[in-house]
């Protein structure tokens, strides 16, 4: 019997901790379960991640493939580089922003890390970013103007500590079970309550003691509404906010009348006084893509950071929590390079620049002097500036919006894709690299909560297929000899990555390969061999008179947390009398990212009312088992199954992000400060199906 391998989840920001074990012969994982040993998560494991890591659905690719006479043909893996390397440095011969680099929250810390010196030191491109990007950004930027700093201030230690839990534009039920199991449990003590803002009555929704069913798109008009609420009756931490803020007698000036807000957000008075009186307590405000994902992102985020300020939630079991969608976006966020420089080191630091380009051994006039215009302006340079793509553990042509248009300039780019799956990017590559993953691959991964912890290999990989950190390796051998002394391994990259990050807020230096076997998990900052973050920013000290004081630290040039000045923008694409229903997206609780983990069959399947599905009754086509019409934007038209849902509002029609065919529709519109794009709105309508889109369903149904 083959041994069992301690590992961590790849599946979602949680950070489970997994036990592993190969097949006694061949190659694969014979089963998966929960660590009891794991600290972050003792032995709890969603269904999710145990099936996607044991036996995930999808093409695997396990052979290199080049494009030939329009096809794509296997090829050796020589050969497969040899071409790859060709044409990035072919594109390179007119500047280092001719290549674009797309990277990905699903690599470990080192590919992550590896794959940002290549490109930014390597190449020296400014076109270079990550799909976390795609749902993460906005509450990046926000966490940088409150604190100075990225990353939330609690852990999931103040989970059960929490009085108010506040849901605000997420499904942790579908998205992070482990995490929603520890929220509930605390919910339902007699002093606690679950309270979700959410237009759709989600599956976390459905458990919740209230819910504020807001407009789509209302979230920033509702948490000024909250605020206003908050200063009109009195209740605002006067305390807190003279000892530990600034900014907020601007901000008090400026708010507007709760009603008048809360009109704006489609929510009555009574929902404004109930999120008020909810804040009084100890108070953990978790958002999630409802707020990121949106040209008000940046500021919708910040306005519920303001929330948890002015009631002085910022202390242990309370505080401001964003909730990461990707396994390891909060490595990407720290190690890669595509937003700071390792550690959260500003790119305009010339120190930082000056040290970065040093450990590198590059000169720093290859460095890029900005991080670029993110992933939907990457796509936007192609042809124009950009003429070859390295796609890394992502899915574009699927996962970004407007995809009708990615497609089309990917089409005319150079692209090579390094990816396990066979995915709508790989049937536009020139070149493919098939890489490894879970239960594949060794380094570490970064948690929701800022914990590091071991991934491992469980089995090997086949001959066809190699890890991230070695193709990364492979490429840069060609494209900048000498960037890596050798091939890249896992431990000597962190130790490089770790020591970069030395005296920054995000300071992983007292982390180690050998601290990560004893301990299986530490949390940054780390900055001595024997210690760990906790809660950021607050300290509870007690003098020699035995008496208790606070004292807070923040990252700013005032040491003090920021006030936001956010108010709500129109949104991009309003409904009207030719598009009159709003579209929104999210998460299915057993589907992965773009799909390629859990492919469905058939169109998506569109969920609206059932006084919407009345409504449009005529324009539907009766199937055997469903009924079939098309959603369609200004963009796009597409084939869906429609299903009469009564969590879902008038006006609203839900299709899920995991369908390749669903961001045809969405809207490219970024928020100005994250670059996020407004993936939670868009203007639709609902029509007849044609014919041939009938007859193709038939056949997939056959």
């Amino acid at each position: 019997m083959t041994d069992l391998v301690p590992t961590t989840c790849m599946r979602c920001a949680v950070g489970c901790g997994h036990v592993q074990q190969a097949v006694d012969q061949g190659y694969g994982i014979e089963s998966v379960r929960g660590d009891a040993a794991h600290p972050v998560s003792n032995g709890l494991a969603c269904q999710r991640g145990i099936s996607e890591s044991a036996d995930p659905d999808g093409e695997w690719l396990t052979r290199p493939l080049v494009r030939r006479d329009g096809e794509l043909v296997a090829t050796t893996w020589e050969t497969a580089l040899e071409r790859a390397a060709e044409g990035l440095d072919t594109a390179l011969e007119g500047g280092r922003n001719r290549v674009a680099v797309l990277g990905s929250g699903q690599q470990t810390n080192e590919a992550a890390y590896a794959l940002g010196k290549l490109a930014r030191g390597g190449i020296g491109t400014r076109y270079y970013d990550a799909n976390t990007t795609l749902c993460m950004a906005s509450a990046v930027a926000a966490y940088y103007d409150a604190f100075g700093s990225d990353a939330p201030p609690p852990t999931y230690d103040d989970v059960p500590e929490a009085e108010t839990h506040l849901v605000w534009g997420a499904n942790p039920a579908a998205a992070h079970p482990v995490l929603f199991r520890w929220i509930n449990q605390s919910a339902d003590e007699d002093d606690s309550e679950l309270l979700v803002v959410d237009p759709v009555e989600s599956e976390t929704a459905e458990v919740a003691d209230h819910r504020v069913p807001l407009e789509p798109g209302g979230d920033l008009a509702l948490a000024r509404a909250v605020l206003a609420r908050l200063v009109e009756t009195d209740r605002v931490d006067e305390g807190f906010v003279a000892d530990a803020t600034t900014g907020f007698e601007e901000l008090r000036e400026e708010l507007p009348a709760p009603a008048r807000a809360a009109e704006r957000a489609g929510v009555s008075m009574a929902d404004v006084d109930r999120l008020a009186g909810a804040l009084e307590n100890r108070t953990l405000v978790y958002w999630g893509m409802g707020i990121n994902q949106s040209v008000n992102g940046t500021d919708a985020a910040g306005a519920l950071i303001d929330l948890c300020l002015a009631t002085g939630n910022l202390r242990p079991g309370s505080g401001p929590f964003s909730l990461t969608g990707q396994a390891n976006s909060m490595g990407t966020r720290v190690c890669s390079s595509k937003g700071t420089w390792p550690g959260q080191r500003s790119f305009d630091d010339p120190a930082a620049r000056e040290d970065v380009a040093a450990t590198w051994g590059v000169p720093e006039s290859r460095l890029p002097a900005d991080p670029g215009p993110g992933p939907v302006g990457i796509v936007d340079a192609v042809e124009d500036e950009v003429e070859a793509v390295y796609a890394v553990a992502t899915n574009p042509v699927a996962g970004m919006p407007d995809a009708t248009n990615v497609r089309e300039r990917l089409e005319d780019a150079f692209l090579v894709v390094q990816d396990a799956f066979r995915s709508e990017t790989v049937e536009f590559a020139d070149v493919v690299l098939p890489a490894a993953t879970w239960g594949e691959s060794e380094g570490t991964a970064t948690n929701m909560e800022r914990t590091v912890s071991r991934v491992r290999a469980a089995t090997e990989t086949p001959s066809g297929v190699r890890t991230d950190l070695e193709l990364i390796g492979a490429l840069a051998d060609r494209l900048a000899p000498g960037l890596f002394d050798e091939s890249p391994e896992p431990e000597p990259v962190f130790e490089e990555l770790a020591a970069m990050t030395e005296g920054t807020p995000a300071d992983l230096s007292g982390i180690s390969y050998e601290r990560l076997e004893a301990e299986l998990a530490v949390r940054w900052p780390a900055p001595e061999p024997d210690a760990a973050g906790g809660y950021r920013y607050y300290e509870d000290r007690t003098d020699a008179d035995g008496d208790e004081t606070e004292t807070w630290s923040f990252p700013t040039p005032s040491g003090r947390a920021r006030f936001s000045d956010a108010r709500a923008e129109p949104l991009p694409e309003p409904t009207d009398d030719d598009y009159p229903f709003t579209l929104t997206t999210a998460r299915r609780p057993d589907a992965y990212n773009t799909g390629v983990r859990t492919r469905e069959d058939g169109p998506p399947t569109a969920r609206v009312s059932p006084a919407t599905a009345v409504a449009i009754a005529d324009d539907l086509e009766q199937g055997t088992d469903r009924r079939y019409g098309r959603v369609v934007s200004r963009r796009a038209s597409v084939t869906v199954r429609v299903e009469a849902d009564e969590s879902i509002p008038d006006g609203v029609v839900w299709l899920p992000i995991h369908h390749p065919d669903v961001n045809d529709l969405t809207l490219p519109a970024v928020d100005p400060r994250s670059r996020e794009p407004n993936f939670k709105q868009c203007a639709v309508r609902l029509a007849p199906p044609r014919d041939r889109e009938l007859e193709a369903v038939a056949e997939a149904n056959a």
